[in-house]
């Protein structure tokens, strides 16, 4: 009801924050950061919400999770406004684009297929822009900020396609060798694009490059447990936000 069951989310969460805050450490970036992890955690009464109120009930968690989620919000705008006094006015520009991608996931919330690869996929570049977000906040350009954002998207689509291709196998669900190559296609052409936006992130981008062969590797030896799987990710994203920050701390 107040902890996220989904926790490959909390990477995906805290990737962006970090790789934000080690670029452009402010206190309100460091808002920022704490109002997606916020967020984050919201999500799992407001998900509650959303699918009570769409089959039209009112059950004894329905009032407890609007009780959380009330209580998340104060303090989601108590952040909000702390980062909004202290900012470059330019931080809120990502939102833009954020926010319709939450938008789906959250649609699909309501109709409990959050675990389709469409929400996940939203879900998950959406949140990637909150390093965007913390890096405007504190005075980068806006190229770097695009970048940061491209490179957690490209690990974010080639990560999430693999391990849901990976964990249908461990419950006996056929692969999906297409969609694999197609997500690492598109991981490889965003991390391009990344590039050409701003050329210090060009380690961030070797970095996926490097994460998708390991995936791959890793993929030759199956594991029959999802938290493997997990930890696995974990290093693997922790590694990309690594190399992208001393890439561009260095050039």
């Amino acid at each position: 009801m107040t902890v996220p069951a989904e926790h490959g989310g909390w990477g995906l969460t805290l990737e962006p924050v970090l790789l934000g805050l080690l670029l452009a450490p402010t206190i309100a970036g460091a808002c920022i950061g704490l109002a997606a992890v916020v967020a984050f955690l919201a999500r799992t009464p407001l998900k509650v919400l959303l699918v009570d109120a769409h089959r039209g009930r009112e059950l004894g968690r329905t009032r407890l999770a609007r009780r959380v989620f009330a209580g998340e919000c104060v303090v989601l705008v108590v952040l909000a406004a702390t980062a909004l006094v202290l900012a470059d006015s330019r931080f809120w520009i990502p939102l833009v684009v954020i926010g319709p991608l939450l938008t789906v996931e959250l649609w699909f919330d309501m109709r409990s297929r959050s675990r389709r690869l469409i929400p996940e996929l939203a879900g998950a570049v959406g949140i990637g822009g909150v390093a965007a977000v913390i890096l405007l906040a504190g005075g980068r350009s806006g190229a770097l900020a695009v970048a940061c954002w491209l490179i957690l998207a490209a690990r974010s689509v080639t990560a999430i396609v693999s391990v849901r291709d990976q964990v249908g196998r461990i419950h006996g669900r056929p692969g999906h060798p297409r969609q694999l190559v197609a997500a690492d296609l598109a991981a490889v052409s965003i991390v391009a694009v990344a590039v050409a936006v701003d050329g210090s992130t060009t380690a961030g981008a070797a970095a996926v490059l490097a994460a998708i062969a390991a995936q791959r590797v890793l993929a030759l030896r199956p594991t029959s447990r999802a938290v493997v799987l997990g930890l696995r990710q974990t290093a693997l994203g922790l590694a990309v936000v690594t190399v992208t920050v001393l890439g561009v701390l260095t050039t």
